[in-house]
Parts: structure tokens; C-alpha cells; sequence
């Protein structure tokens, strides 16, 4: 999604930031940030909550997250002292203080109709359309995992009008899938449970467009 605030244009899809027209570069962790704030608008959220989700199963401290909080204000022209974007609540933690002047598809995600499945991570859905899709580290893929346990490119979605499967792109620490290391690619079925890393993801399909082994038999 596409979100506007003050001058500022914040596209999920294609992790960039936009102020006053021009592109505000920020880095991975200051992105991932921000977009929780936006995503969880309405309500504090305390230090110790964004540690874990903004950095999870790392140790850092609390001044690291200030300092990207401070990189966050930077970017969109927010003052610490004001707080009309980013509030920080006093011995507690912060929350997204800006009015959210619309929410819009972007252009990566404007056809929500072609979304037929999703990955999902706690409350956040990453839509997979038909094609393949990367699972990592690095920045720009589809399913994003911050985190030195997950590798650059960790994983391939490829997704078809028959279903989808799941490969492990040779990482280090392996793709599990229904609790067993995969080595080849997998056919993957909504509701199905994927480890990479630290994160316990969960495949999601739209009704009618996974076609298991069962229901071949069946036909």
C-alpha cells in the first residue's frame, strides 16, 4: 500500500519513501520501522516492542533504536522536540503521530485482483502474485526477513495457476516446511508452516487456487 502523510508518501510494495516529490533515502531498518509506526497508527508502542519487531531474536539496545528513530524523523522532516509524525512517549516508547491523508494501492500491488496467495509473518502479508518470488535478506525481494540468520536469498515461491511450491536457494541454515528441512522443491498448501531463520511464517491461498495430490487422485 501507498500511505500519505504530511508531504510524505510512504510505498510498502516498493519500499521507498517519497517527501515533497523527491526520494528520501533511509536505510532497511529505518524503512521497517517506520512502517510498523504506520501500520500500527492509533496506539503507543513500547520500546521493547519494536526491539522484538523491528529487530528480532538480535540483541540491540535501546539507542540503537533511538538513533533510527532519529533517522526516520530526518527523513521526513519531523523535529524531536515537536514530534508530528513520530511521537515519543516519555519512559514508554513511541507512536505514529501524523494524519493519514490516504491509503491507495501502489503500483507493485494495484491489481490486487492477480493476489491469489500470501505469506504471512505475525500481522504482515506480503501477496504473491503468479511468478516466482524471493524469500531473504536482501533488500528489494518479495517476503523481506531482516535478520544474519536469514540469507540474502534464502528462498524461491514460484506460484501458478495450479498452485505453488517452495525451493531452498542453497542457505545456510535451511527452509523448513511442515516441520521437515527441505532439500527440493515442495508443493506448499494454504495453512502450511515455513521456518527460515527465526521467523515462523504461514503460506495463505485464496479459495480454488491450490490443487493438492489428493484431489488429483480424486479427478
Amino acid at each position: 500500500m501507498k500511505v500519505r502523510f504530511a508531504d510524505c508518501t510512504l510505498d510498502v510494495a516498493a519500499r521507498r519513501l517519497v517527501r515533497a516529490g523527491r526520494e528520501a533515502h533511509v536505510s532497511p531498518k529505518a524503512f521497517e520501522l517506520l512502517r510498523i509506526l504506520v501500520d500500527n497508527r492509533g496506539r503507543a508502542l513500547s520500546k521493547a516492542e519494536l526491539l522484538e519487531r523491528a529487530w528480532p531474536d538480535v540483541f540491540v539496545s535501546e539507542a540503537s533504536l533511538a538513533r533510527v528513530v532519529t533517522e526516520i524523523r530526518d527523513a521526513v522532516g519531523d523535529d524531536a522536540r515537536e514530534g508530528r509524525i513520530i511521537r515519543t512517549m516519555h519512559g514508554y516508547g513511541y507512536s505514529f503521530g501524523a494524519t493519514v491523508e490516504a491509503d491507495e494501492p501502489s503500483g507493485a500491488a494495484a491489481d490486487a485482483a492477480d493476489w491469489t496467495c500470501w505469506i504471512v509473518w505475525r500481522k504482515r502479508a506480503f501477496p504473491l502474485n503468479e511468478g516466482e518470488h524471493i524469500v531473504g535478506r536482501e533488500p528489494g525481494v518479495t517476503v523481506w526477513l531482516d535478520s544474519p540468520k536469514v540469507s540474502r536469498q534464502h528462498a524461491r515461491v514460484a506460484v501458478t495457476g495450479a498452485g505453488a511450491t517452495i525451493e531452498d536457494l542453497g542457505s545456510k541454515n535451511g527452509t523448513i516446511v511442515r516441520g521437515a528441512r527441505i532439500s527440493t522443491p515442495v508443493d506448499l498448501e494454504s495453512g502450511d508452516e515455513i521456518r527460515i531463520g527465526p521467523f515462523t511464517l504461514s503460506f495463505r491461498a485464496a479459495a480454488g487456487q491450490t490443487t493438492t495430490e489428493s484431489e488429483v487422485r480424486e479427478r
